[in-house]
């Protein structure tokens, strides 16, 4: 029997609930890692690990707001406690709070910086700190968006946030290089999932307009780029970011 890719490895998935969070989980658990799938919403937790194990995978899930540097904390030692160690860790809990610049509300934006960035970097210390005790090297991976490359109007907190976690990514592969870790950001364009079906149907046919593909993406189509990541294929890509937007921004 051929070994699976990721055998042996153990993943974390954050916001690994829904949409392109759970896509990710799938197609990780699929190349063989074990995977620990982190979220907000306890049943929708629930459904996945239910899923997940009903296909024979190796799965944890652990509630947890990306965003409380206690509950990074506590999903790094769930992980490791049992699976005994961490070799991929996909930074993708992320949320909007859209709303003009000008009308913006002081919360908006902090909560979405919160969430979209500081949650990347309060999992990725804890993680990456685990990855150095082990010695062997390591994955990080951050859901990033279009939007942190070519900024969005009605999300400038959003598209700020984004953009920070591309300048996150390429600062953090410096320095986790070292250790072998290896850090990139995944980009999405328009993906079928929750986020974008709260588009209005004017903003979501605008954007499509801009697609060279001329169609919506799947989450699937942004964990194939992840799972890429994630195996030994990609032994020598660091602190780079890879577009997955039909051709939306180039």
């Amino acid at each position: 029997m051929t070994k699976a890719p990721l055998d042996g490895r153990v993943a974390v998935v954050t916001g690994g609930t829904r949409g392109i969070g759970a896509a990710i989980a799938t197609s990780l658990a699929e190349d063989g890692a074990a995977v620990v799938v982190s979220g907000r919403d306890a049943d929708r937790l629930g459904r996945v690990a239910k899923d997940l194990e009903g296909q024979g995978r190796a799965v944890l899930a652990v509630a947890a707001d990306a965003a409380k540097r206690e509950d990074c904390d506590r999903l790094v030692d769930a992980a490791k406690e049992r699976f005994g160690r961490i070799d991929i860790l996909v930074n993708n809990a992320g949320i909007t709070r859209d709303g003009l610049l000008v009308r913006m509300k002081d919360e908006d934006w902090d909560r979405v910086m919160e969430v979209n960035l500081r949650g990347a970097f309060l999992m990725t210390r804890a993680a990456a700190k685990a990855m150095v005790r082990q010695k062997s090297g390591g994955r990080v991976i951050n859901i990033a968006s279009t939007a942190g490359a070519m900024g969005n109007a009605g999300q400038a907190n959003y598209s700020a946030a984004k953009a920070g976690l591309i300048g996150f990514t390429k600062a953090a592969a410096r320095e986790l290089a070292h250790w072998g870790i290896l850090v990139n950001a995944v980009a999405p364009g328009l993906i079928e999932t929750d986020m974008a079906a709260a588009i209005t149907a004017g903003a979501r046919e605008a954007l499509l307009a801009q697609v060279p593909l001329k169609r919506i993406g799947t989450a699937r189509e942004v964990a194939e780029m992840v799972r890429f990541l994630a195996g030994d294929g990609a032994a020598y890509v660091t602190g780079q970011v890879f577009h997955v937007n039909g051709g939306l921004y180039m």
